[in-house]
């Protein structure tokens, strides 16, 4: 088998590819409106409830229907996962792995269809949905190499008159709870890695992306997936996603969105209910507030693109995006002239026309980001945007800047998910790692010097998870930069890494007597 090797995106700036893309958009926008079942052991069901979701550039349009389960449902669905894992958990490793490696297949032969429906359903422009596609391929190569490396004979010390060994053993039926910001990438790789290892997969997608969960478990059934294995389920968080996460014969839950709710299913999978016979594992990434430090002697123009690129690709809806930047005083006017100038540039529109900055997804992020910008009104100075975009009909909000913010306030220590950025002056490269650390979260950073001693500083001194130098805090590879946080960001999984499959496994270790 070649060795792993990351997807390269299109080149939209080509004329011809962008045409294709507009072209398979297109096709998918005739499509818009369907209905589509829940999947259960194989089966479709459908419910009374429903889910609606809306193209967030304009909202009139109904990207499909889809369904909105309860907790009858929901069992059901746990029934189902639990009956395949008895089949599924004997299937051996380097066959399960096949599976991924011809599911990766697939998506490269549909990738511009699922580039389509995610630039429509969440708002990406053209190169933010190919990354997003192209990663979900990343992860189902690499776990899939992942899988056979693991399958293989493991290292262990020899004991006289023993033959000894170490295998690895799946855990069971796992809840997936993937996000709405990387709906294809993140859902894929998290369903993707718990699949190979042997368990089954209850998948709720977000009320926000189901369209996005619909196409992996169609790419998973057009490969063979065995029925059961996957149960596509979109429901009611509230109500069927509590009742998964508490369930007896959960036995992890993988989770990818805010602290908030991160932390719900924490406390809920942390309580032992009537009959479970395990502690339930939960792999949380939960967000942050990914600061980017500029030092006196930093390349400003790097840092203005780095700040812009990190700050206002999709939107800021990244939990990787940079929505605070930290300043030396000794080049902090430069660089907010020089910041200024750049977001005055962004150009915002429908994102099917490949506009630089679409919509942020949702009515309720456009509340909610609306009322952080007044809240920076009163903490700081506003140099740019701060509005909603007048002429459009989605949810489209003005790339936003804040300057002379204290290192305390709201805009520099809570998260927006919003194109919002805060910017903080700081007396010195102390002061600067001080401030980069007064969050509660720990995800990413970045720090731009070109001084070696302050960048082995911040090799010790910045507390993240995933540390970028003289480059931005987004942009993830699998197999690069495993992917996971500290602190209230989570449980620092690494995503795309060469421990994520131990997550979803368990060691068994055999030890016979020789004669």
């Amino acid at each position: 088998m070649k060795a792993f090797k990351n997807e390269v995106y299109l080149d939209f700036s080509k004329p011809a590819i962008a045409a294709k893309q507009r072209a398979a958009i297109d096709a998918v926008r005739k499509k818009f409106g369907k209905e589509y079942p829940n999947i259960i052991g194989g089966k479709k069901v459908v419910t009374a409830k429903k889910t609606v979701s809306i193209n967030p550039a304009e909202p009139k349009e109904i990207i499909g229907t889809f369904q909105k389960s309860g907790a009858d449902d929901a069992e059901k669905a746990m029934k189902a996962a639990l009956k395949a894992f008895e089949q599924w958990k004997t299937v051996p490793m380097k066959q399960r792995a096949q599976f991924l490696f011809k599911a990766a297949d697939v998506m490269r032969r549909r990738r511009l269809e699922i580039n389509a429906w995610m630039i429509s359903e969440v708002g990406k422009n053209y190169l933010e949905a190919d990354a997003d596609t192209c990663e979900a391929i990343d992860f189902l190569e690499f776990y899939g190499r992942d899988a056979l490396r693991l399958a293989g004979p493991q290292p262990i010390v020899p004991q006289l008159g023993e033959k000894n060994e170490l295998v690895y053993v799946p855990l069971g039926v796992g809840v997936v709870i993937p996000p709405w910001n990387f709906p294809f990438a993140i859902l894929a790789g998290m369903s993707a890695a718990a699949i190979v290892s042997g368990n089954t997969v209850v998948l709720k997608p977000s009320s926000d992306s189901p369209m996005m969960g619909w196409l992996f478990a169609d790419i998973m059934k057009e490969v063979g997936l065995p029925a059961g294995v996957l149960n596509y389920f979109v429901a009611s968080g509230a109500e069927a996603g509590d009742y998964l996460v508490g369930h007896p014969k959960t036995r992890f839950i993988s989770f990818t969105g805010s602290m908030e709710v991160g932390l719900h299913v924490n406390e809920l999978a942390a309580k032992t209910a009537p009959g479970q016979i395990w502690i339930k594992r939960v792999v949380a990434e939960m967000g942050g507030k990914d600061g980017i430090v500029v030092d006196s002697e930093a390349d400003v123009d790097a840092a203005v693109a780095g700040t812009v690129a990190a700050a206002f690709g999709f939107q800021g809806q990244k939990c990787s995006a940079c929505s605070r930047v930290i300043v030396d005083a000794k080049v902090y006017d430069e660089f907010v002239a020089k910041l200024k100038i750049e977001v005055d540039k962004i150009a915002i529109g429908d994102p099917k026309d490949d506009v630089r900055m679409g919509p942020v997804v949702s009515p309720r992020a456009e509340k909610s980001i609306l009322e952080y910008i007044e809240i920076g009104k009163k903490e700081g100075k506003l140099i740019c945007g701060g509005k909603k975009v007048k002429g459009l009909n989605g949810y489209f909000i003005e790339p936003t800047v804040f300057v002379n913010l204290k290192p305390t306030s709201r805009l520099m220590q809570e998260e927006i998910f919003g194109p919002v950025l805060a910017v903080c002056k700081a007396k010195n490269f102390d002061d600067a790692m001080a401030i980069a650390n007064n969050t509660i979260y720990g995800l990413t950073g970045a720090v731009y010097s070109k001084n070696a001693k302050k960048i082995a500083r911040a090799r010790e001194e910045f507390h993240c998870g995933n540390l970028y130098l003289n480059r931005k805090c987004t942009g993830a590879m699998v197999g690069g930069h495993p992917f996971g946080g500290f602190n209230m960001s989570g449980t620092d999984s690494k995503a795309g890494g060469h421990d994520y499959l131990m997550l979803f496994l368990q060691a068994k270790s055999i030890a016979t007597k020789l004669k």
